[in-house]
């Protein structure tokens, strides 16, 4: 199909022609308290180019939202010129309601008329909560129970791929390193009792699953459930004794991060529970997947996160913002051991595919140098591309678009795409439904 070329913000813009073609997309920003401050704020950064306007360097820039979820919605924009009285906004959920096939006829079967995925960029300067996603049970539970506080009925499995060195913790420490806490902590055995933390030396590695999981459960549910006060008390006892114990020994990376969190969150109950939790540190281009009900809190440094469409977060600590104590210590899993780090595998020379275990999502890296092309194979879903550095051509049908650092382009099902490299180097990230969902009858 035909389109012509119009200006929209600066850039060439293809007209609506029967909705078939690419879309620039305008995206929604959060500014949680968490969120690097200006110029160091990766998502500052991709929010003045991606919108044109300058951002106020005093305010934390949080998250780059690339979706149809509600809370953060994107606009696609028509029209030419800027400010031009002919030019309209629609929300991307809106157009793709009116627009079905745009997702393609096996989406639609699937999840209805709407993008089964959120994509987003993260730039973290301080610890977010320590949390979970419910499952999908649980989520229309909590929906049910709570509509103001969980806005939607989906679970939220998520990919955290590394744009910059990033750290976070995930998922309980293996069950030899859970005793060395419990044994090295003395803190955590005043907050939950002997008898309950002395129940780890009882149970080993041979042991049946749930027995194990179940006396973890136990402590760790004693643990978080202390008072306020207690808990201020014994962490203030807990960081006296490190800040000694650093006159005689080296402290080990848990304990440095549990003395930065006490900073961050004073006498807060996530410091202690860090202890509880892989402490994990991606190189630019690993990425770490959870699935429902894992506990996680990132800790530092930008990523691009891919979910299942879903603003659903159970918390528990590090955080001033509501807290389910209750519902996060009875939804988790209790799974030990350290989390898979992903690499991605590779697809072409330049593209690098990330496929968790999940329908909804795929990502892919490009790093292109300037002059090489690439090709990004038609697929029976929509993508979204985000363009995070440097500039290049990206082409489809008759289609052709000049996109720079803060592009957002939607494309629909059915569309092969052809990027060319114009600066020295131009990454970009694509989201798109999981491969292996197509493949699947």
């Amino acid at each position: 199909m035909g389109a012509d070329a119009i200006q929209t913000n600066g850039h060439d813009q293809t007209k609506l022609t029967g909705g078939e073609e690419i879309q620039r997309l305008r995206c929604f920003v959060k500014n949680y308290e968490w969120g690097k401050l200006g110029p160091d704020s990766l998502v500052a950064r991709l929010q003045e180019a991606n919108t044109g306007q300058r951002v106020d360097p005093e305010i934390p820039h949080a998250e780059f939202w690339m979706g149809t979820h509600e809370s953060g919605p994107s606009h696609v924009e028509f029209g030419s010129g800027h400010g031009g009285s002919d030019k309209c906004m629609v929300t991307l959920k809106s157009w793709v309601l009116d627009n079905p096939d745009l997702l393609g006829s096996r989406v639609v079967d699937k999840w209805g008329c709407d993008l089964p995925f959120l994509f987003k960029v993260l730039s973290v300067t301080k610890a977010l909560s320590i949390q979970a996603h419910p499952n999908k049970a649980l989520a229309e539970k909590l929906r049910r129970e709570d509509p103001l506080l969980y806005r939607d009925n989906n679970h939220k499995p998520e990919i955290a791929l590394a744009v910059t060195p990033f750290q976070a913790l995930c998922g309980f420490v293996p069950l030899k390193e859970l005793k060395e806490v419990i044994t090295n902590v003395p803190e955590i055995t005043e907050l939950v009792g002997s008898k309950a933390a002395d129940q780890i030396f009882n149970v080993h590695e041979h042991d049946e699953d749930e027995r194990v999981k179940s006396v973890v459960r136990l402590i760790f549910t004693q643990l978080m459930s202390a008072s306020n006060n207690e808990t201020k008390q014994v962490i203030s006892r807990m960081k006296n004794r490190l800040i000694l114990e650093t006159k005689h020994r080296e402290l080990s990376e848990k304990e440095k991060l549990v003395l930065e969190l006490e900073k961050q969150y004073t006498g807060d109950i996530g410091v202690i529970s860090a202890f509880f939790f892989n402490y994990v540190k991606l190189n630019p281009g690993e990425a770490l997947y959870l699935d429902a009900n894992e506990p996680h809190a990132y800790i530092s440094g930008d990523c691009v996160e891919c979910m299942a469409a879903s603003d659903n977060v159970v918390r528990a600590g590090l955080t001033p913002k509501h807290r389910d104590v209750q519902t996060l210590c009875s939804m988790l899993t209790y799974k030990l051991g350290y989390p898979e780090i992903l690499k991605g595998f590779p697809l072409t020379p330049y593209v690098t595919r990330y496929l968790p275990p999940f329908d909804e999502f795929e990502v892919d890296h490009c790093d292109l140098p300037r002059g090489k092309s690439t090709v990004f194979p038609a697929v029976p879903g929509p993508s979204v591309y985000l363009v995070i550095e440097g500039q290049g051509k990206l082409q489809t049908g008759s289609s052709q678009l000049l996109v720079n650092r803060g592009d957002v382009l939607f494309v629909p099902a059915h569309n092969e795409v052809h990027v060319t490299g114009e600066s020295d180097v131009m990454k970009l990230y694509r989201a798109g439904v999981s491969s292996r969902f197509f493949q699947t009858l």
